[in-house]
């Protein structure tokens, strides 16, 4: 075969790759395809090794590459290894990103949602997960300023802290608003102030009193709340009869005041979804019916 036979005009070669003619130009004008050399005629004509070169370039930009970046493949300042390790990572943050989009739009096309929740959500899911932690942190850090960290109670704030390194790869709608829900809450000044004052108050902030039966406020207190037993009735007393002694009413009615809150059981409940946990009951209403009780009782 002779020499000119090797040689490929930009025509030829656009037939043999399926790629246009302007396409290849392009590429041979940047530096990437350079020409073997000319014809007679002044047309670019190229070699193997161009054909060779033209096939890495397409594959390089179908794999999402710039042509800086080929520049570097082809001249050998980086390797094709590095460049795909880099670009893995790109493609995993951008398939997370659209898994959440998608959850986001699932949750606005099942629960029609207003265009500000819409807005919200979509703002939030966008988030990484350094940036949802440090919202998390900064929450945190703010309830428990100035405490001791080696108070019983400290360790409460390591337990708050725990998000989930990422959202799950595909998120429920669940997991989305309780995502949102959660970054709602910690924004709510009323919460952060009432967070902070149980956290202040005592070691056992969110609990209840010590000195009570917590099965037997929830399966008592818990079922007069179900039937409707009014608190201050002969029925609702007799309940707090069962549950409190006399003489201990007035401490425990102060604890409970202090430590009882839906939006902090809230904080734990909307934790325990993001983390793929069922949610668990509610405990605070049974408590809010006991305080109720406790403040009737002459």
């Amino acid at each position: 075969m002779s020499t000119d036979a090797e040689l490929f005009s930009i025509g030829q070669l656009a037939a043999r790759s399926g790629l246009t003619s302007r396409t290849i130009r392009f590429w041979s004008d940047a530096g990437l395809v350079p020409p073997a050399g000319r014809s007679a005629g002044g047309y670019r004509l190229y070699d193997a090794e161009a054909v060779a070169r033209l096939d890495l370039v397409w594959t390089l930009r179908e794999l999402g590459l710039g042509l800086e970046v080929i520049r570097a493949v082809l001249s050998r300042t980086t390797t094709v290894a590095q460049v795909a390790a880099a670009h893995v990572a790109v493609l995993d943050e951008q398939i997370r990103l659209l898994r959440l989009r998608r959850a986001v739009l699932s949750t606005v096309a099942t629960r029609g949602t207003t265009i500000e929740e819409t807005l919200l959500m979509h703002k939030l899911a966008r988030l990484s997960a350094p940036e949802r932690q440090q919202m998390i942190d900064d929450f945190v850090d703010g309830v428990f300023a100035g405490m001791d960290p080696q108070a019983p109670g400290a360790g409460i704030a390591d337990r708050m802290r725990q998000l989930p390194a990422e959202l799950p790869d595909d998120p429920t709608p669940e997991q989305v608003d309780a995502w949102v829900e959660l970054a709602e809450l910690i924004a709510d000044p009323e919460f952060r102030q009432r967070a902070r004052a149980m956290a202040i108050a005592g070691p056992q902030a969110g609990q209840p009193a010590s000195d009570l039966d917590y099965r037997a406020v929830l399966d008592h207190a818990g079922q007069a709340l179900a039937d409707g037993i009014a608190p201050g009735s002969p029925e609702g007393q007799s309940v707090l009869d069962r549950l409190v002694p006399v003489p201990e009413r007035p401490a425990v009615l102060a604890q409970l005041e202090t430590f009882t809150d839906a939006r902090v059981e809230r904080y734990w409940q909307l934790l325990g979804v993001l983390h793929g946990q069922p949610p668990f009951p509610p405990a605070v209403p049974a408590f809010e019916w006991l305080i109720a009780a406790l403040r009737a009782r002459p």
